[in-house]
């Protein structure tokens, strides 16, 4: 079921996207070769704790840290670890949750880490691109997949990219994941018509190559790779549909 949130409920999702978007700007300063991705958790943690909130992902489901991190063909929930150094050339997600008042707020970028070549600069710059087309799209009584899955998936496929298939966005604020779940590829159906109170994410993942298929990591249980090693990179949002449109939660 999609909750329709309430002024109140709005008000709360608001801010604590506030702290999540400002949790990534900050943590994102911290990004050089050199440094690993456990002391980007302990920044982005630290910093969260600090305003009074929680990272929803700690401990949710058993997921050991504070934020994820996935460098290069990680397409999403890699974990922090000390053992894990960024390089130059590398690119890595950022992905923040926080729980403010007992409200969520969720979102992620992808960053080059030092000097990356101009192909995988491209590939970054068409993933957060076919975002902002997807959003740009959005109002009341139009349809999440005529907005999202018809808008990302052509648009990427120009590049000789591929959408991962089995994840996608959610609805969020009063929990972490909520109704509906949210498509980025065109799942052929009139799925979800858009109603002010609306509140979800669109994060689109995309692989570099014409390979969308994914695989789970035997040894941690979380983190998922693209299954041909290609790279991947992935941008997020959270939106409220409002009376004459929407607005992005999430501003970085």
């Amino acid at each position: 079921m999609i909750i329709i949130k309430n002024e109140i409920q709005i008000e709360g999702i608001k801010k604590s996207c506030q702290l999540a978007s400002e949790t990534l700007k900050y943590t994102s300063k911290f990004i050089k070769p050199g440094i690993s991705t456990q002391a980007l958790n302990d920044v982005a943690h630290q910093y969260i704790v600090s305003h009074n909130a929680i990272p929803a992902p700690l401990n949710y489901n058993g997921f050991p840290k504070s934020i994820c991190t996935s460098v290069n063909s990680t397409v999403c929930h890699g974990i922090p670890s000390e053992k894990e150094i960024l390089k130059n050339g590398d690119i890595i997600n950022i992905d923040i949750t926080t729980i403010l008042d007992n409200y969520y707020g969720d979102v992620s970028a992808t960053y080059a880490v030092g000097t990356i070549d101009d192909k995988t600069k491209q590939l970054i710059e068409v993933v957060k691109k076919s975002l902002d087309k997807s959003i740009s799209c959005l109002a009341p009584n139009k349809y999440l997949n005529d907005c999202v899955g018809k808008i990302i998936e052509p648009f990427v496929k120009q590049y000789g990219y591929s959408v991962v298939k089995e994840l996608g966005g959610h609805g969020v604020g009063i929990d972490f994941h909520e109704d509906p779940f949210v498509y980025h590829f065109d799942n052929g159906q009139k799925d979800v018509l858009l109603k002010p109170g609306m509140i979800f994410t669109i994060e689109p993942m995309i692989n570099e190559c014409h390979d969308w298929r994914i695989k789970l990591d035997k040894y941690d249980g979380w983190t998922i790779h693209s299954a041909s090693g290609c790279l991947s990179a992935q941008f997020e949002h959270t939106i409220l549909i409002t009376k004459t449109g929407y607005k992005v939660l999430t501003t970085i």
